[in-house]
């Protein structure tokens, strides 16, 4: 009996969970029935409301959103340790010293290439006003006061504003002279200053070049005593005394010509014997560097202060010029010159060159040299590193020397010279 009511409890039991699951079933369907039914209405009361931008738009944002699914998360970012932050920050501080030592390194080289070209039109600049046509610009003719009061002066003047060229009226230190200054730039810039130049010239008639000749003769007498010489000679010799770089020309002129001059150059007629002023000419010229010139006039007068102002407009430019340089390292092609490179190639055929001004050393000689001793400085060494004079001196006399086929020694006297050039400290040795 017992049995039986266990199985109908359980039939019973069954069967009402299979109704439950069938009623529960069925409210779901029409619960998700009734809830699509009110979604879709509420979707077409939405469309209806809703204009066409605003569905447009939502459409695009609803497109532009990323999709977020059940992907895998991305995997956690690793922390760095401590020492791997400093490497960092090193490693780009490194990089920032390194770009700012580059930027100073361009700046400057940049600076250096500026100063460079500033040397260079500076010394363009400097070579061009050497010119004489741009030097004559800067030479002044000072001319004495004094020198007007003579007739025909005016011709002077006349000539030298014909040429454009300058001149001042200003007071000598030696009556009736002319002398010439030039502007010359000053140290570190800004205004120019004057300097005066070594010519001067002095402007005498024939009365007072023979009292100057009489005042010559009476201090050759007392055996060069300058003391109470004439009223000329003595401001020029105290003149010449303060600055023994001057140079002075005597111009000896009179309106009176009535004086001849001989076969020396000497004037005759002047009421002294010719040998005198001869002697007085050559210890003028010989001892004072004063010369004279005996002249016809101011045209001539005129004629020769031109051609001073000329010529010295024209020095500057030929002191650079005519600079002597060393025959065996000559800036140019030429057979008897070598060029030498900014990177040193060239010096081998100098050093060559040099040992070649030698008397009596061939080219194969001094290449049989240089081959043992590239540079004179090892040359120099090699002496240094023997004890004797006798070891120096034959330190080269067995080097071999090729020439036409056969081998020689560069022998004993060939190598004493070379030492003597080179280690001698006397300047008026002669090597040969």
């Amino acid at each position: 009996m017992s049995v039986l009511r266990r199985a109908d409890a359980w039939e019973i039991s069954e069967s009402e969970e299979e109704t439950d699951i069938e009623t529960k079933s069925q409210l779901n369907q029409d619960e998700i029935s009734q809830t699509t039914t009110t979604s879709s209405h509420c979707s077409s009361d939405l469309k209806r409301k809703t204009s066409p931008a605003t569905r447009s738009g939502s459409d695009r944002t609803s497109a532009s959103l990323p999709h977020h699914g059940s992907d895998t998360p991305g995997p956690a970012r690793k922390r760095r340790s401590r020492e791997e932050v400093e490497a960092d920050r090193e490693r780009a501080r490194e990089r920032r010293e390194a770009r700012e030592s580059q930027r100073a390194t361009r700046a400057q080289e940049k600076d250096e290439r500026r100063q460079e070209q500033q040397r260079r039109t500076e010394a363009a600049e400097n070579l061009r006003s050497l010119r004489p046509e741009n030097c004559l610009k800067s030479l002044t003719v000072c001319i004495d006061p004094a020198l007007l009061q003579h007739d025909g002066s005016d011709l002077l003047l006349d000539t030298l504003a014909a040429y454009e060229w300058r001149f001042s009226l200003e007071s000598q230190q030696l009556p009736n002279s002319i002398t010439w200054t030039r502007d010359a730039p000053q140290q570190g810039g800004g205004s120019l200053g004057l300097l005066e130049e070594d010519q001067t010239v002095l402007l005498l008639g024939l009365t007072d070049f023979l009292d100057m000749v009489i005042s010559v003769k009476k201090m050759l007498n007392s055996e060069g005593e300058e003391t109470g010489v004439g009223s000329f000679l003595s401001p020029l010799l105290e003149r010449l005394n303060r600055d023994a770089k001057k140079v002075v020309t005597l111009l000896v002129t009179d309106s009176q010509q009535d004086y001849r001059t001989d076969a020396c150059g000497v004037p005759s007629g002047l009421g002294i014997e010719s040998m005198d002023v001869e002697e007085a000419l050559v210890y003028l010229q010989l001892c004072k560097n004063i010369s004279a010139v005996f002249l016809d006039g101011w045209q001539e007068v005129t004629n020769h202060v031109c051609a001073v102002t000329k010529a010295l407009s024209k020095r500057p430019y030929k002191l650079l010029t005519e600079r002597t340089e060393l025959p065996f390292c000559v800036d140019g092609s030429w057979a008897s010159g070598v060029r030498v490179e900014r990177d040193g190639s060239g010096l081998i055929q100098v050093w060559s060159k040099q040992i070649q001004q030698l008397n009596r050393v061939s080219p194969g000689v001094a290449s049989t040299v240089t081959a043992a001793y590239p540079s004179p400085q090892l040359l120099l060494q090699a002496y240094e590193s023997l004890g004797s004079e006798e070891e120096r001196k034959g330190l080269l006399a067995g080097l071999i020397v090729k020439s036409g086929g056969k081998d020689r020694r560069l022998g004993p006297e060939v190598s004493a010279r070379v030492y003597r050039c080179f280690t001698a400290q006397n300047p008026q040795l002669v090597l040969d």
